[in-house]
């Protein structure tokens, strides 16, 4: 199991640093749109619908990375501060209670929205946009199976350390 968790992290840790990149693209784009419009008085759809795929796929691939470098955020009033025993219970219930049912509920509701879209090959609404909003809506997927592979691996790596820790008092 331990070396299922390890290699759910490689993958999450891989696409999050080559997604890392997508930022770059983001900002030079931008950028991009920002001089060309203020500038020189010149717009491009796709352009400013570019920034928004960037923008959008940068979130959704990159929150398993997050998950798994555990840089995301934590309400912790009381984690803190706890044990490690009591952390490793917390991650491991969280995981289970939290993370994998809300990615379940995330794929499961919007697979058939992606598949419609597949179907048609649906894109922009404008006609000068970006002719491709069937790939923007699998990323919705494809942040559900990332972020469950992680909760998945979070969930092992608590188990086995919360069995493996000795209890506090002992």
């Amino acid at each position: 199991m331990q070396e299922l968790a390890r290699q759910i992290d490689r993958l999450n840790i891989a696409i999050g640093r080559s997604v890392s990149w997508v930022l770059f693209g983001l900002v030079l784009t931008q950028f991009a749109v920002v001089v060309l419009r203020y500038v020189f008085g010149v717009g491009f759809l796709w352009a400013q619908e570019g920034v928004i795929y960037l923008h959008a796929f940068l979130f959704l691939l990159a929150a398993g990375y997050v998950l798994a470098i555990d840089a995301h955020v934590r309400v912790d009033l009381f984690y803190r501060n706890a044990p490690a025993r009591k952390k490793a219970l917390v991650n491991g219930l969280g995981a289970l209670f939290f993370v994998i049912p809300a990615c379940v509920l995330i794929f499961e509701q919007s697979w058939p929205y992606v598949a419609r879209s597949w179907q048609v090959l649906e894109g922009s609404a404008e006609a000068s946009g970006i002719p491709a909003v069937f790939l923007l809506k699998t990323g919705i997927l494809l942040f559900a199976i990332l972020t469950g592979l992680q909760g998945l691996a979070l969930m092992i790596r608590a188990g086995s350390s919360f069995f493996a820790l000795p209890r506090a008092g002992s």
